[in-house]
């Protein structure tokens, strides 16, 4: 897993630009820490971060393929692609040879046969950059659902692109400006595919490619969640999904490099670890808990019951080698690692505790590991979320985690203690509502469906496309910014377009969610794994952690000079100051409030954001 960065123009000579793509690559240092690299032509420079994970000798990049002496094509590639070695044998046949072991020169050779159609060939997760120099053109691509991120900006005459925000806010032509849609993006948690929230940066969609090429670029869609029917009866459907989730767990295992998974207790994780130890692996497990939890857990809308005795039940039934990280809320407050988990996704984020908790968890399981395969995706997969089943999210005319109460107001998440007319002005929910009309108009017919399926079809797509995205590219941000790889077997695209097409009875099948999963692991995990209901990653109830949020709402107050200031509903955090309590730490709305004020205030301070509402 690494880092990309690079700079395609049409006007001037690269060639003597090099360095201002060593800046945009230094910029994302943690995604590469075992090497680095630029290659640099007339047109185009490439630079490259490197995380060796397959063939640590051979696969290096920017790598080239030649002929008779003469560069062909160079690819910056950050990813994994689980079939490369049955393409290598396919591309073999077909006269190509191999220098290396890796799947790099794979993904090269694979372009180089079958042009921008290779992607449909990959099955991975996947970024990346080929420059054809006979063609002169530029290709980037992503993985179907967006595992890995690709962002671009234009120029007046080529375009700047990176796995992240920061190598292209490193570029002198690049501005980090944020004008009322990208706040109102920010602020709705919404993930509309190509928005990046800073103005003129976007991201490639997932299953796209772009071509670039002088006098533009051209972007195309070559992948899109499919509507089938589905006609599998209840044995077929579970016996499938067991097939499927364990053929894609055995492929996320090849490393050469050590390997964990990440063990919440829930059943997505749990299964994965499960699965891995059918394999002839003894995995290795990680899970997050916080000193005193269990003494002071509360039961709230979300959380029924702690995290940690689950997952030390499914470790001790499978028999894996478990490492609980025990968080101190002195850990959780220190501004260094807020400061480094904000900084790893480049945004103010709503939930940032989580963020905090979820760095801190990956930080300490790089220490012991390169690669780690966590459980995301199952819930949007297979309905897992109250809002597959709460009538009132189902058809709100609205996406349903911005309808439900998950510290959101009319005006988007988190945003109780900033100030109405700004509010008023970025208009949350009119962008969402114009953002949830554009989606709903995407989402599959399938003929002969009823209405109901028709409608849980839509709340999984609208799951699917601008949920799981927000989900993704944090867990790829915060896993790079320690040196790890993270892989998400439930993202196989051969079991998401079989499970987002299982209809809505038999997900939920004799009335529990998750059935078919829940079904295809029976005897694999203890009884009250498989039967638990969903818990979302855990949060700290520790009151000195409000107290904390407190101290600090009250240092921005008094701050004449706090940039996020002009943003703020000053009384409203005055009379939350007066009532002389720490922030409320259970339950979502208060606690979020006052955190988002305080990523709000680092992020314009370290980006020098300027807000052009």
């Amino acid at each position: 897993m690494c880092g990309l960065a690079g700079w395609i123009d049409f006007e001037r000579d690269l060639t003597e630009h090099g360095s201002t793509v060593r800046t945009m690559v230094a910029a994302m240092a943690n995604r590469g820490p075992d090497a680095e690299a630029v290659w640099a032509d007339r047109r185009v420079a490439l630079g490259f971060r490197r995380l060796a994970v397959i063939d640590p000798p051979g696969g290096r990049q920017p790598m080239t393929a030649e002929r008779d002496g003469t560069v062909r094509a160079v690819l910056a590639y950050n990813g994994e692609i689980y079939n490369f070695r049955a393409l290598r044998g396919q591309l073999a046949a077909r006269g190509h040879t191999f220098r290396t072991s890796s799947d790099t020169e794979v993904v090269l050779a694979a372009y180089l046969e079958w042009g921008e159609h290779c992607v449909d060939r990959f099955d991975g997760m996947f970024a990346f950059a080929v420059w054809d120099t006979g063609r002169q053109e530029l290709l980037l691509a992503r993985d179907r659902l967006g595992v890995k991120p690709l962002y671009y900006a234009s120029t007046r005459r080529g375009l700047l692109f990176g796995s992240e925000v920061k190598a292209l806010l490193a570029h002198p032509l690049v501005d980090s400006a944020v004008d009322s849609e990208g706040l109102a993006e920010l602020l709705s948690y919404i993930a509309t595919p190509g928005h990046a929230i800073y103005s003129g940066i976007r991201q490639v969609p997932a299953g796209h490619v772009l071509t670039v090429r002088d006098g533009g670029f051209r972007e195309c869609a070559y992948w899109s969640l499919p509507g089938r029917a589905h006609t599998d009866d209840w044995p077929t459907t579970v016996d499938t999904v067991r097939g499927l989730l364990t053929d894609s767990v055995a492929s996320h295992l090849v490393a050469d490099v050590p390997l964990c998974t990440l063990l919440s207790g829930g059943l997505d994780s749990s299964a994965i670890v499960a699965l891995a130890a059918r394999h002839g692996q003894r995995p290795r497990t990680f899970a997050v808990d916080f000193e005193g939890h269990a003494e002071r857990f509360r039961q709230d809308f979300w959380h029924h019951s702690p995290d940690a005795p689950h997952a030390a039940d499914v470790a001790a039934f499978v028999g894996t080698d478990h490492e609980p990280v025990v968080l101190r809320t002195e850990d959780l407050a220190d501004p260094v690692v807020g400061h480094a988990a904000m900084t790893a996704q480049d945004l103010p984020r709503p939930t940032p505790d989580m963020d905090r908790s979820l760095y801190l968890l990956l930080r300490a399981v790089r220490q012991h590991s390169t690669v780690a395969l966590m459980g995301e995706v199952a819930d949007e997969l297979f309905g897992g979320y109250r809002s597959f089943s709460d009538e009132n999210l189902v058809d709100s005319g609205n996406f349903p985690w911005v309808t439900m109460g998950f510290g959101v107001a009319p005006h988007g998440m988190s945003t109780g203690l900033l100030d109405r007319s700004l509010l008023e002005k970025v208009d949350v929910p009119g962008y969402s509502a114009d953002r949830y009309a554009e989606a709903v108009r995407e989402v599959p017919e399938v003929p002969g469906e009823d209405a109901r399926e028709a409608l849980l079809r839509r709340v999984g797509y609208l799951h699917m496309t601008r949920w799981l995205p927000l989900l993704l590219t944090r867990n790829d941000h915060l896993s790079m910014s320690v040196g790890l790889e993270v892989r998400v077997p439930y993202c196989d695209h051969r079991l998401v377009e079989y499970a987002f097409n299982i209809p809505w009875r038999l997900k939920r099948y004799g009335g529990e969610e998750k059935s078919p999963l829940r079904a295809a692991l029976a005897g694999l995990l203890p009884e009250r794994v498989l039967r638990r209901p969903k818990s979302p990653f855990p949060i700290t109830q520790d009151p000195g952690y409000g107290q904390v949020l407190r101290d600090r709402l009250a240092e921005l107050v008094a701050d004449p000079h706090s940039p996020v200031r002009p943003l703020l509903d000053v009384p409203a955090a005055r009379r939350l100051l007066a009532e002389g309590r720490p922030v409320r730490t259970t339950g979502w709305g208060e606690r979020r409030d006052v955190e988002m004020v305080l990523q709000l205030d680092a992020w314009l301070r370290h980006y020098h954001v300027r807000l052009a509402l």
